[in-house]
This record gives C-alpha cells, structure tokens and sequence, in this order.
C-alpha cells in the first residue's frame, strides 16, 4: 500500500510511523526517514539560506513519485509506503520530505527508504528556488545526487 501526499502543511513524523504501522501487519521493520531544509545550498559558499519555494506540476508531480515507490515495489517485498513532500515558502529547519518503508525485512526497509529518496532527489518532479541575501537562484540537481543513482541503476543490470 503506498500513499503519497504533495502538500503545503507541516506533517507529524510519529503520526505517520504509528500510521505505517497500522498499514503494514506482520512488518518486522519501519524506516523513515525527515528531511529538512538546510540554511545553505552548497557547502562552504558562505551564503545562507533564507527561504526555500518550492514548486511542483499538480499530477505530473504525484505520478512521478508513484512511478518511483513503484520500482521500489518491484525491487523489495514491501507492506506499506508513505511519501510525504511539501511545497510552498520553507524556511531553514522545516521538514520538507518525509518518506516510510515497512517490510518484513530490516534490509529491505532501508534499502528501499535510499531508494526513494535518491530518486525523490534527482526524479520527482520539483523546482527549487533558494532566496539568500545576495538574490534567489534556481537549484538544479547536484553531481552527487545523480551519483547516487548510479548505484541503483547499476543493481538493475
């Protein structure tokens, strides 16, 4: 079971663990994982985040992430599901992204929590704008989450 939810409200982490809970019977393992909004977008640029936006195509934007809880699907044994992203102004230290894995399996739950996420970072359909002193910029995806792709397209194989 998978749910997925594109939103501008704040979540509540412990709701939506004892949630997954109640969704998967038989789970022998729950991961979750909360992201929140850093106050910088790239390390040591000594420009501090004031405010991310983040934008999203209503529809495009939750078939993408279902695609992407659907591989996981493919790949793992999985009881339940929760993807949680918000949308609007953010400020430094909000949660910006949940996302929760049951299965029977410990491996398997944090295998396809990574996997989520990964793709959540380089696939899902968001556009982010970070507002510093110096002006706001869009944000494209880093090397580095791209890298962490590789990983899973390479265990495809």
């Amino acid at each position: 079971m998978e749910r997925i939810s594109i939103q501008t409200d704040d979540f509540d982490v412990g709701a939506e663990y004892r949630q997954i809970c109640a969704d998967a019977p038989g789970a022998g393992a729950v991961v979750t994982f909360s992201g929140l909004v850093r106050n910088f977008h790239e390390a040591g640029s000594g420009d501090e985040v004031r405010e991310l936006r983040l934008e999203h195509y209503p529809g495009m934007t939750e078939q993408r992430i279902l695609d992407i809880v659907r591989q996981a699907e493919r790949r793992w044994e999985l009881l339940a599901v929760r993807v949680i992203h918000r949308i609007g102004a953010l400020r430094p230290g909000d949660q910006i992204v949940f996302a929760g894995v049951a299965a029977r399996h410990r491996g398997e739950a944090f295998q396809a929590a990574n996997f989520i996420m990964d793709y959540l970072k380089s696939e899902a359909a968001f556009w982010k704008k970070q507002v510093t002193q110096s002006g706001s910029e869009w944000i494209s995806t880093r090397g580095s989450d791209k890298q962490a792709l590789s990983r899973w397209q390479a265990s495809a194989d």
